[in-house]
């Protein structure tokens, strides 16, 4: 009897832990999965003429994408670091978080270069990515040993 009550149940549990888990997920990293998919659309609008506007200096893009995946990488770590107890990150986390943010970069790159066909994919691009993520993990790591010296 017990077998078949289990058998019939665990799918009702199974799916509440599931949604349980999934709006703590959303919860702690909602606001990085926003800013990925915000990352992501502004990576791949057609600008035509607007980088040749006089509002925007020379490298202005290289400037953006560094401070996108900054802002990235500190939204996923402060995530991560709210979401467990005690409140800290680990050198391999943060180089996990890091590579994931590359990755992402990458594949943002490789999008502008094949299917976005009125952007280019730029090597430069990806080396502000990486430049960004690796002040974003630095300022976190930082920040993070600071006040847990306190």
């Amino acid at each position: 009897m017990l077998p078949m009550l289990t058998h019939f149940y665990l799918p009702a549990i199974i799916k509440r832990l599931s949604a349980y888990k999934m709006k703590l997920f959303l919860k702690y990293h909602g606001p990085a999965i926003l800013w990925a998919l915000f990352v992501l659309i502004i990576c791949s609008v057609h600008l035509d003429s607007v980088d040749k506007s006089p509002l925007f200096f020379r490298g202005f893009d290289k400037l953006t994408h560094c401070g996108l995946f900054f802002t990235l990488i500190v939204l996923v770590c402060f995530g991560v670091i709210r979401q467990q107890k005690p409140r800290q990150i680990t050198y391999t986390r943060a180089f996990v978080i890091w590579a994931t943010s590359v990755f992402f970069g990458a594949l943002i790159e490789v999008l502008q270069a094949s299917v976005f066909t009125w952007r280019s994919g730029d090597w430069n691009d990806l080396f502000c990515d990486v430049l960004g993520a690796c002040m974003g993990i630095f300022s976190v790591m930082l920040t993070v040993e600071a006040i847990g010296k306190k």
